[in-house]
């Protein structure tokens, strides 16, 4: 093998023979893949994803238990294709089946299942979820479905490529169909596939088919879902479509014009079995091979830990670089340190996967972020920004310690608080006493000073897009350290996240990056305004409909009191002996400042510091926040009907009094759906403040640069009129 253009040899370059070797192995393994491999798919294609209606009882405690189900699962899978698991107990339970098509081969399976396995969580919070892959499919419940042969959720896809358009077409794949469907449940492995036959096709053409149940059936139920399947597909794809699927929930049909599974799998034929034995000795000796060349070659050249090689897609070398890096932890390390991820070790749900304490073996406390997507895929750009990330130090922000990527999941090591956060004190009736106001003043400016560093005091920016009480963490001393940062814009590029871009929690959300998808700096300001009102009133926004004695929300009655000169009413009850009325009301202010519907009128954190800061400041009076005319009754009657949408640029988001999603983001609570339930109204109202905003703000330049001049009055009106 000739040594690499532009790379000379080294003391661990191959001999002559070892070469050879090499050479033969590589032979071998191209050989070896293309007959395994010759009608498998890059990248399965994913027919259908259902969702269910209902949400879990307990989300965060639903979500480990999902997990460990969907990793039993896997378990089963890469040794058989098929594999049925359950995990946790009572309203807590996740029962899971997954199974590949028997033509699929392992390899394809593991891709086949992985695909499935990083689309599915999309479906969470809901308690139950189904993804047909072409090839493989994987579903998840709350109760036991293993033995369901249909349900209400059974559904079909035709293909948009045409079929020959002639009656012998649709007649000879109606038969095979039924042929197939009819063999499957006394086939072994429930698994039958033909393909029809020259004389039946014109001009030569064929037909393939194949029928497949689960092996959680019986060889009844199996006759009763072909049968369902079989009937669907016939009636909805033939004759028009090239190619047909029947989704059931314990089978899949298929045909297809196409051949897409192996000849030695066609269920049936000593010819068949005579090509999958010889396949299989093959396959043996290939194997064989290349066991006895990668020992030879490993024994002849141990490359140092320092001279790394490049995999195919380059992420061998990435991944060892971050192993020998001080970022780099060993995955079986931190499974240890947090007792195998044990939900006595769990700290909370953070953005994009749950939180765990762990103990290292030298004695440091570490919190651990187990996320829910893969980041193999583009392992070399999450590295860079979590080498980003941790070169940013202020005694306001959460410390990154490091990652790890070799396991079969990533994740993150921050530093350990032992406070938790925010939320866990600012909204319980008891904890919330440890909140006095000089702690609560002490967290409003130590996250304003956080936040101004990061928009601005760092070497790169980085906008939060999630600033909310729960991300607000608390040390020992109650001092506050912003978490969850820095890593939402490669998580955004990764197709298996929200296809809009949106990220973040309603209720803290600016309404122009709702509506229109802008995201700045101002919109990590709107979300602190919310959190510093939250702070000083004690309420959350996006349940203060049910809690307010007006049915109105938390901006609602903010606005209403400020208004009336009455804000201290609304201050927490906790804190009116311990702060005096002026000290409350510049929060209150610089609150409202942040939370004003217009983002050009937001001051920046670095102003806001210099706000919360200054004793005699006077501070400009803010403008009307958004979603302020929501009351309770209203959107109880509103949000009664069967669905209403919200508009998001050009895409409708459907919702209803179960659901609402607002570009692929789901609301997980029945108050937030209350608080939004006239988003399209506050965002024409929103709209129209923006644009009076705008023009208030050109009156004031034109006012100030024709100060002096005689005909101020008279230009200004004009000026108005023009606008």
């Amino acid at each position: 093998m000739q040594p690499r253009p532009g790379r000379p040899r080294g003391r661990h370059s191959l001999r002559p023979a070892a070469a050879d070797v090499l050479r033969c192995v590589v032979l071998a393994g191209a050989i070896a893949v293309v007959a395994a491999g010759a009608n498998a798919d890059a990248a399965p294609a994913i027919l259908d994803t259902v969702c269910g209606s209902k949400q879990a009882a307990d989300p965060e405690s639903f979500d480990v238990s999902f997990v460990n189900t969907l990793e039993l699962i896997y378990q089963n899978v890469t040794r058989s294709g098929f594999g049925a698991a359950s995990s946790g107990s009572g309203n807590f339970s996740v029962f899971g089946l997954g199974q590949c098509l028997a033509y699929l081969s392992p390899t394809d399976c593991q891709l086949c299942y992985a695909q499935s396995r990083v689309k599915l969580p999309h479906c969470l919070p809901a308690d139950g979820g189904r993804i047909y892959v072409d090839g493989c499919f994987l579903r998840y419940g709350a109760g036991n479905f293993t033995a369901a042969a249909t349900d209400a959720s059974d559904t079909f896809v035709c293909s948009n490529d045409t079929a020959p358009a002639t009656p012998a077409f649709a007649a000879a794949a109606a038969a095979l169909v039924r042929n197939v469907t009819a063999s499957a449940p006394g086939a072994r492995g429930y698994y039958y596939a033909r393909s029809a036959s020259a004389s039946a096709m014109p001009t030569g053409a064929r037909v393939y088919a194949a029928a497949q149940c689960w092996r959680s059936l019986n060889a009844t139920a199996c006759a009763a879902c072909t049968a369902s399947a079989r009937d669907r597909v016939v009636r909805q794809c033939l004759p028009g479509a090239a190619e047909g699927y029947g989704l059931n929930a314990g089978c899949v049909v298929r045909y297809s014009t196409q051949p897409f599974y192996l000849p030695a799998k066609t269920g049936g034929g000593g010819g068949s079995s005579t090509r999958h034995i010889i396949i299989i000795v093959f396959a043996s000796i290939l194997s064989a091979m290349a066991v006895i060349g990668i020992v030879f070659i490993w024994t002849r050249m141990r490359p140092r830990r320092d001279d790394l090689h490049d995999d195919m897609d380059g992420s061998g070398e990435i991944i060892r670089t971050i192993m020998l890096s001080q970022l780099g932890f060993r995955y079986e390390e931190l499974r240890k340190a947090t007792d195998d991820f044990n939900q006595i070790n769990k700290l909370g749900q953070g953005g994009y996967g749950s939180v765990y304490k762990g103990v290292l073996p030298d004695g440091r406390e570490i919190a651990v972020k187990r996320l829910y997507l893969n980041t193999r895929q583009w392992t070399d750009q999450f590295f860079n920004e979590v080498k980003l990330v941790s070169q940013v130090q202020h005694k306001n922000l959460v410390k990154l310690l490091g990652c790890s990527v070799e396991g079969p999941e990533s994740l993150l090591v921050y530093e350990y608080l032992c406070n938790t956060s925010l939320d866990h004190y600012l909204f319980d009736a008891f904890k919330k006493n440890a909140l006095d106001w000089e702690r609560r003043s002490e967290i409003v400016l130590g996250a304003a000073e956080g936040l101004s560093y990061l928009h601005s005091g760092s070497e790169v920016r980085i906008i939060h897009r999630d600033i909310k009480a729960s991300n607000v963490m608390l040390d020992e001393r109650f001092r506050p350290k912003i978490g969850d940062f820095g890593l939402a814009r490669n998580f955004m590029e990764d197709q298996t996240h929200l296809s809009t871009g949106l990220a973040g929690t309603f209720g803290y959300m600016a309404p122009e990056y709702i509506v229109h998808g802008q995201l700045t700096e101002k919109a990590d300001i709107y979300s602190y305004g919310v959190l510093v009102l939250e702070i000083v009133t004690g309420r959350k926004n996006h349940n203060s409909v049910a809690s307010s004695a007006e049915g109105l929300s938390l901006m609602s009655q903010l606005w209403k009191h400020y208004n009336a000169g009455t804000l201290m009413e609304i201050l927490d009850p906790n804190l009116r002996d311990q702060c005096s009325e002026a000290e409350a009301l510049k929060v209150f202010q610089v609150g409202l400042l942040c939370a004003q519907a217009s983002p050009n009128l937001r001051p920046p954190m670095w102003k806001v510091v210099e706000m919360l800061g200054s004793g005699d400041r006077v501070l400009p009076r803010p403008t009307e926040p958004p979603f302020i005319n929501v009351k309770g009754s209203n959107a109880k009657s509103e949000s009664s009907g069967s669905s209403m949408s919200l508009m998001s640029n050009s895409d409708k988001s459907p919702f209803s009094t179960n659901q609402l999603s607002v570009s692929g983001v789901q609301l997980k609570s029945t108050e937030s759906r209350l608080l939004f339930a006239h988003v399209p109204l506050a965002m024409k109202r929103f709209n129209q403040r923006l644009k009076t905003d705008k023009t208030e703000e050109k009156v004031r330049e034109f006012t100030q640069k024709t100060k002096h001049n005689k005909q101020t009055n008279k230009k200004v009106t004009k000026f108005r009129k023009f606008t």
